[in-house]
Order: C-alpha cells, then structure tokens, then sequence
C-alpha cells in the first residue's frame, strides 16, 4: 500500500507512516484492511450526520406545515395570508432558519420587541402564532422544551401588558376594503386638488413631495418620477414607479408655461397647498358617506402599508422602499443596495387595481 506522493506528504511523514504500518504489523492488524474499516466508518458517520441534517425541521417549516393544516378550519380565507405576511415580516428574520428545538425565550424576545409598544395588537398575534406553532411542534415530536412564546407566568414578565401600553399616536387611516369606494366618489371630482389627491395614494407618497412635484421630476418615457434627495425626508433620490392610473393622471394634467409644478396653484409659479388638500378630504369623506372627519392625507400611507403587507406576496422590503422608508435592520440595509424598482412597479399596479375596483379610471 502506497504512503503518498511527494510533496503532499513529506519524507519525515512517510517515515512515520510506514513506522506505524510496521507497528500494525507486528500485531497481527493487516495496515490496508484497517484503513479501509476507518474510511468505511468516515463514510458512514458523514451519511448519519447528513440524515440527521434532513430530519431537522425548521421553525418556517413547522409553520407552513402548521399553516397548511389548519387553514381549512379558519373562517376567512385570508387569515392564511395574514399569518404567512406576519411572521415573514417580523419572524423569519430572527429564527425562521433555526432549528424548531432550539427556540427560546431569547429568541422570541427578540422577535416581538421591535414591534410591542409601536404595534402593539399586530405583536400580540404575532405571539400567539408563534405560541401556536410551538405547541404544535412540541405535540408532533420535534420539540421537547417548554414554549417560550407562552404569556402567563413567563413572557409576562418580560414585556409589558398589552393594554397598559399607551397608544401611539398615529395619523389616521382609511381601512383598505374602503378605499376603492372613496376614490368612487373622489374620481367625480375634475379639480387639480383631486388629482394630486388620487396621485398620492397611488404613489404612496407624503403630500409635501406630490404638491411639491414638477414637471422636470417626470420621466414620461421611462414612467418615473425622480423625487430628488433635497426634498425627501430622508434626503436620499427616490425613484417612483408610475402605474398606469398614475400615468392617467400625468398625461391629462396641464402645461402651464409660468409654473413648473405638476399640481399648480392659483397663485403664479405656487402649487396647490396642503390645506386645500384637507378641505377637499373632509368634502370627499363626508360625500362619500365614510363619516370619517379624522382622517388625514397622510394616513393614505398607512393604508398603503396594511394593503401591501397583509394581502400581498411583496416582502417588507420592497413595501419599505415603496414608502421611501429606512430599513432598520442596518445589515439588510448594507445588502439592499438597490431600489427594487421593477418589484415596486408591480405593487404600485396592484394598489391602482385595488383603487379603481368598479371605478371607471380618469378625472
């Protein structure tokens, strides 16, 4: 039997090599046959690591299946949705890879945390599906542990009580299944102030970028609208992809040679304001028969969010840069390089689908 090629094995060790064979010799052990048993049992103990490595099931595994189990039972057909758009937006990211045996209550923690005193109700559900589907593991033998999601007597002492926990102020919203029914009446309206209206909840955008946008800021060839750094909140370039509906708007919109702006005021080279645009929501809401003297143009954005999140595919991702938001996360951030355009074209055509639901399109 060879000791190996020079220089992969060098003199001093075939020396020793051939020494050991010697020694096995003498013992009556035949050098060949031992090395073929430990190559033998290398190669077994590689297969039972890699069976091993197939039988793990993953918390994201575990959930599907936990999921596709009882989705049947759920009275309505998009709680699935909601669930699977929960736990990838806060869930996945945390322990949606690691082995379901190995949850625990750190893990959890760190999961509800981001999301317990700004969303509040979503966090509580979200603590509940993952108490669910940890249960569920336990019961079919992938876990052994206790739950680490479970409330009483554990979790409770390491974050506050849902309902102590005093309520953000956000901006109001309109629910999404309303929405379409609100542009009903709001496409009656021929206005400038109603089409910069209809152009911000399309595009998901604050209402000092829209009423602030001009004319140069259009790319009518490519369908974008370039907001530059100088008056986005967060003073980066942000590109908006233009739907068709939104494209509707632009080309029906007019030319003035003394004003710049896409929405023109009736003062020579000014936009339209922000308090026109609150007038015309409180006229449209109450036209509308929504009686909702609360909401704000701003909350459009929060219904765009809860639209995208709860009954799209889009990962968090791509829904964040739509509303020009700063990924948290600074890892995801450093990797995010790009503005997932092309992905943020298709969802804003799905919120333009979602608005003109029975509508006939155009001002």
């Amino acid at each position: 039997m060879g000791l190996g090629g020079y220089p992969t094995v060098s003199l001093a060790d075939a020396r020793q090599k051939a020494a050991g064979y010697r020694q096995m010799l003498a013992e009556n052990i035949d050098p060949k046959r031992a090395r073929d048993v430990e190559r033998e049992r290398q190669v077994e103990e590689t297969r039972t690591q890699e069976y091993a490595a197939e039988q793990v099931m993953t918390f994201k595994a575990c959930a599907e299946t936990y999921i596709d189990d009882h989705k049947y039972a759920w009275k309505n057909a998009k709680h699935a949705s909601q669930w699977r758009n929960t736990l990838r937006d806060y869930v996945y990211p945390v322990f949606g890879t690691k082995a379901v045996d190995a949850i625990d209550t750190p893990m959890v923690v760190a999961a509800l945390r981001p999301i317990w005193h700004t969303k509040t109700e979503t966090a509580t559900r979200v603590r509940q599906r993952i108490e669910n589907i940890l249960d569920w593991a336990k019961v079919s033998g992938y876990r052994s542990q206790e739950n680490p999601a479970r409330w009483r007597g554990h979790l409770d002492h390491l974050l506050p009580k849902p309902e102590k926990i005093k309520a953000a102020k956000h901006h109001a919203a309109l629910p999404y299944s309303q929405i379409s029914s609100f542009v009903a009446e709001l496409v009656k309206r021929k206005s400038i102030s109603a089409q910069a209206m209809l152009f911000t909840i399309l595009t998901a955008c604050r209402t000092g970028e829209v009423i602030g946008a001009t004319w140069n800021e259009i790319d009518l060839d490519n369908r974008i609208w370039i907001i530059p750094a100088e008056r986005m909140k967060a003073k980066k370039e942000h590109r908006v992809p233009l739907s068709d509906a939104a494209m509707d708007i632009v080309n029906k919109l007019p030319r003035i040679a003394s004003n710049d702006h896409l929405f023109p005021g009736q003062s020579r080279g000014k936009s339209i304001s922000n308090m026109t645009m609150l007038m015309l929501l409180k006229k449209s809401t109450e036209d509308s028969g929504l009686n909702r003297p609360d909401l704000t143009i701003h909350g459009f954005r929060s219904t765009f969010r809860d639209w995208a999140g709860e009954t799209t595919p889009f990962p968090r991702e791509v829904i964040e840069h739509a509303l020009a938001h700063q990924l948290r996360d600074k890892a995801e951030a450093a990797y995010a390089r790009g503005d997932l355009l092309l992905k943020r074209r298709a969802l804003n055509a799905g919120m333009g689908g979602l608005l003109y639901v029975g509508t006939k399109r155009g001002c």
